[in-house]
């Protein structure tokens, strides 16, 4: 008779993370980018330096788009005093702030995931302020 077969050795656990080093890194980078949210990395990660700059520039990106959006819409109003056709093709054109801080977050957050960071010219030098 043969010997049953032994079943194969289990996997060695993950190792891990290093000191300073969040576990939910990446659900927390993630975190960084959408809105206030990022508040929740920037208060409960304090020891994980990678995640408080993303966090940082999150909120900084964030807050520099509501700032167009409401510059945008001052504009908007401005001109539609002046000319009703100039501030309807202005307003027509603010959708496309919102579409650019859409794609600027994505662009964020991938570069975040895969351990690099976004350099936004004078946006990230403000958030390395903090």
């Amino acid at each position: 008779m043969s010997e049953p077969a032994s079943p194969p050795p289990a996997a060695p656990p993950p190792a891990p993370p290093p000191a300073g080093v969040s576990p939910n890194r990446q659900v927390m980078i993630v975190l960084s980018y959408i809105g206030l949210l990022a508040l929740i990395p920037l208060l409960t990660e304090k020891e994980d330096k990678e995640v408080q700059w993303h966090a940082k520039h999150g909120l900084v990106i964030f807050v520099a788009w509501i700032v167009f959006m409401v510059a945008a819409q001052v504009v908007v109003m401005i001109l539609s005093n002046v000319s009703s056709s100039l501030g309807c093709v202005v307003s027509m054109a603010t959708p496309f702030l919102g579409l650019a801080y859409f794609v600027v977050v994505i662009m964020c957050i991938l570069k975040g995931t895969s351990g690099q960071r976004f350099i936004i010219p004078g946006v990230s030098q403000f958030a390395d302020r903090f």
